[in-house]
């Protein structure tokens, strides 16, 4: 993915400690060097997931026929009031390892069920502990009130735990965890909180998140607002962005504001089509996230071949509904396609010097995919081949910083069968204090072995 290097059939990746020294034909390893066959694969940037939550990991399934309104209730009024700290770092370790195990080598963890520092500090041991590459972007909850309580979008980001937090995660310029934050923005605060957010992200260098989308907004015009107190440029990120005006999109994208799309949770809930074209028409290029577990599937193959077709589907509706039949050729490719889950994501966390591409220099944050396998023999475009082929089984090998995590198609976690156990213990504790509709109609409340 990186352009001025090109691409190649057949080449070498030379990693030194962390990073990618170098890359072309012909490579002379230094003396000692580990030789790794790439005989029959594809290697590719680690993919980057730009927006999930990951403390849903233990409800798996759950929402799958939850419109969005359903999720509020269900899940934010209901499952997440019940989660203790121990079911957010089992939920944020699996998930991670998932992610690592699916290619993902990169995370963007929107933690929005954080009500003490406990449940914050299990997060963050969870995504440590699993190796991955992690923002760790925090958040707050959305239950809500109690009688004599504020609405939670009157509340403002918590100045002290982002403090907290920053002694405790920035302080390494080597960590891979690092922080963001994951505020309401002014599609779910008042502006007075929205301002107040914008700026505590700005004095500290933070990037910052929020959703856009999903019923009205809670401060009408409130992007025009933040314009004008100069608050927008690089280092925003808006996840959804569904009912944004063209208008909208273009003024923010001007203003390096990034978006990053999920498009399968977007398109089930009811948040309205997703705006990748809408977004490229504007000048800007989308980053992708699998957004919830408890609704799909946490694969960035899946995220990027639904961001692929949807807008595929959209562009050839709007030709024929234009009289011009099937359009001479599609508009976004695969390449775009593998771009918006490499560099376009890293770019949306402000890690795009180091990560998203194989560029020297870079960390080596690397895939490793098996070409030979039957779902993807014989690759003729390799672009193609990962993105309308390829599934987690393909998935070979995952570096993070020039470390395996994953090898010879395993992952290289000591104690799968522990991590399973203590989620699966976690998410029936959780659902069983609710009566959560669902489509079995057996009288045993749980699957046996």
């Amino acid at each position: 993915m990186d352009d001025e290097i090109g691409d190649f059939y057949s080449g070498d990746v030379l990693v030194e400690g962390d990073k990618i020294s170098r890359i072309g034909t012909s490579i002379v390893p230094p003396q000692g060097a580990e030789i790794i066959n790439g005989c029959g694969k594809i290697v590719i940037p680690g993919f980057v997931n730009a927006h999930m939550h990951t403390w849903q990991t233990g409800l798996r399934g759950l929402t799958s026929n939850m419109t969005l309104l359903e999720y509020f209730q269900w899940t934010h009024q209901g499952l997440a009031t019940a989660f203790m700290p121990e079911d957010i770092y089992i939920a944020t370790l699996a998930g991670a390892l998932g992610q690592i195990n699916a290619g993902a080598t990169t995370l963007a963890d929107w933690c929005h069920n954080n009500p003490t520092p406990a449940h914050t500090d299990a997060a963050i041991a969870g995504l440590y502990e699993s190796g991955i590459r992690a923002v760790f972007l925090h958040g707050s909850p959305k239950h809500e009130p109690k009688p004599g309580e504020r609405h939670f979008s009157e509340i403002p980001h918590p100045r002290n735990e982002i403090e907290r937090l920053l002694a405790k995660l920035n302080g390494n310029p080597a960590s891979l965890v690092t922080l963001g934050m994951a505020i309401l923005g002014p599609h779910y605060s008042t502006l007075e909180v929205a301002i107040s957010d914008f700026r505590l992200a700005r004095e500290h260098g933070l990037v910052l998140s929020m959703h856009q989308g999903g019923g009205e907004a809670k401060s009408p015009g409130g992007w025009e607002a933040l314009e004008a107190e100069g608050l927008l440029g690089p280092g925003i990120n808006i996840a959804h962005g569904n009912n944004l005006t063209d208008e909208q999109i273009a003024r923010l994208t001007r203003a390096g504001v990034t978006f990053t799309v999920t498009p399968e949770n977007e398109m089930t809930q009811g948040h309205g089509w997703p705006i990748t074209g809408r977004l490229l028409a504007a000048g800007g290029r989308p980053s992708l996230g699998v957004d919830i577990e408890s609704l799909v599937s946490a694969d960035m193959f899946s995220v990027a071949r639904m961001a692929l077709a949807c807008q595929r589907a959209l562009d050839n509706a709007r030709s024929r509904q234009a009289g011009l039949g099937i359009p001479a050729t599609p508009a976004v490719t695969t390449r775009d396609a593998l771009g918006w889950i490499t560099l376009e994501g890293a770019r949306a966390l402000g890690l795009d010097s180091r990560v998203g591409s194989l560029t020297p220099g870079k960390q080596a944050d690397i895939v490793i995919l098996d070409r030979t396998a039957w779902n993807m023999w014989p690759v003729h475009d390799p672009y193609s081949a990962v993105i309308m082929q390829a599934n987690i089984g393909n998935v070979e090998d995952v570096l993070v910083a020039g470390k395996f995590k994953k090898r010879s198609g395993h992952l290289l976690w000591t104690d799968v069968d522990r991590v399973k156990s203590e989620l699966a213990a976690s998410g029936s504790r959780i659902v069983s204090q609710l009566a959560i509709p669902t489509q079995m109609r057996a009288k045993a409340t749980q699957m046996a072995c």
